[in-house]
Order: structure tokens, then C-alpha cells, then sequence
């Protein structure tokens, strides 16, 4: 009897630690980004004054996102050091006119209606509030893609912006605390269609 419990214990184990450590890895493909990206290194150096100089709003309010090629050869025309991200930017991207194909932790899944507009204009909210310290950061995250879904292993599960909201980045919990503490209700499709 206790033989039986001890190797059905060690099973259990086995069981967890593969469901754990192994099933991850089966489940999402990792990808390094096209370019090794250094926000803080751009903000010492080039002076950017916040976030909204590269990821701004348009007229409409609606979010531009991950700033085109174009923005980065404003600087990055030719190359201006001896990095070798700068050269792969440079000669890969900038100079045959290329979008960079970077790939996003962040996008929302199709059912979510999300407006930076409304939260950053509106609220007063910083982008800090949700993006933690990304801009301070010099390295780049390795992408995680599930397999199943489609979507950054950031969107659920595993954090992208080491916000100290645990291993899952900003959660729709994260989102209704907010809420919640702003005395904000918008119910179920105020965010989701």
C-alpha cells in the first residue's frame, strides 16, 4: 500500500512538472524581434520626452501604434555608429523602404475594443499605468506566439512589460481594478464587442 502511494505520488510529480515546465514550451513558438529595439537608449540619446513622440494618437483619437520605418529614418538615414541592431535597421529596413516586421505583445484579441485615446487623454491615465517601466528598458523580450490562438503569450499569460503585476502582464482584472478605483463603470461592451 504505501509502495503504491509513493509511486503514484512520484507520478503526480512528474505529471505536474511536465504540465508546467514542458507543456509551455509545446504550446508557444518563440520568435526574437526583427530588430533588438532599445527604448532607453533612444530616450537618453535621441530625447525623446515620453512615449507619445513615437507611439502618438491620430486626429481621430485612434492609437498609431508601433511607429512606421519613416519615423526611424528621420535619425537613422545612414548609419550614425558602429552598432550592429543600427546596421540591421539601417540596411535591412530604412534603406530598401521596408516596413520593420515587428511583432506585437500586445494586440488585443478580436472581441476587445481597447482606446488609448480615452484612457491617456481623457482619464489622465500614464502609459506607465499599463506599461511599467518598458521605456527604461535596453533589451527586447523573445516574442512567445501560442500556437493554438494565434496571440502573444502576453495577451494571457506571461508579461511583456514586467509590470509587476506577476508573471501575466496587464490582465482584464488589472482593467477592472482600475475601474473600479476610478469609480468608472462601463459594463460588459463598453470594452468588449
Amino acid at each position: 500500500m504505501r509502495r503504491t502511494s509513493v509511486f503514484f505520488g512520484l507520478g503526480g510529480l512528474v505529471a505536474l512538472a511536465l504540465g508546467w515546465l514542458a507543456f509551455p514550451r509545446v504550446l508557444y513558438t518563440r520568435q526574437q524581434q526583427p530588430v533588438a529595439f532599445q527604448h532607453k537608449t533612444h530616450a537618453a540619446k535621441a530625447g525623446t520626452s515620453g512615449c507619445a513622440d513615437c507611439h502618438s494618437l491620430r486626429e481621430d483619437g485612434s492609437f498609431t501604434g508601433i511607429p512606421k520605418t519613416a519615423a526611424c529614418a528621420a535619425c537613422h538615414a545612414e548609419r550614425m555608429g558602429t552598432s550592429s541592431t543600427e546596421a540591421i535597421l539601417v540596411d535591412n529596413f530604412v534603406k530598401p523602404g521596408r516596413e520593420t516586421p515587428w511583432l506585437v505583445y500586445a494586440r488585443q484579441p478580436a472581441n476587445v475594443r481597447f482606446s488609448h485615446a480615452i484612457h491617456t487623454k481623457r482619464a489622465g491615465i500614464l502609459c506607465t499605468k499599463c506599461h511599467a517601466d518598458q521605456g527604461e528598458s535596453d533589451t527586447v523580450k523573445v516574442y512567445e506566439q501560442n500556437r493554438i490562438s494565434g496571440y502573444s503569450r502576453d495577451i494571457a499569460g506571461g508579461s511583456a512589460f514586467h509590470s509587476g503585476r506577476g508573471p501575466h502582464g496587464t490582465r482584464m482584472s488589472d482593467c477592472e481594478g482600475c475601474h473600479k478605483e476610478r469609480a468608472v463603470d462601463v459594463g460588459c461592451l463598453g470594452c468588449h464587442q
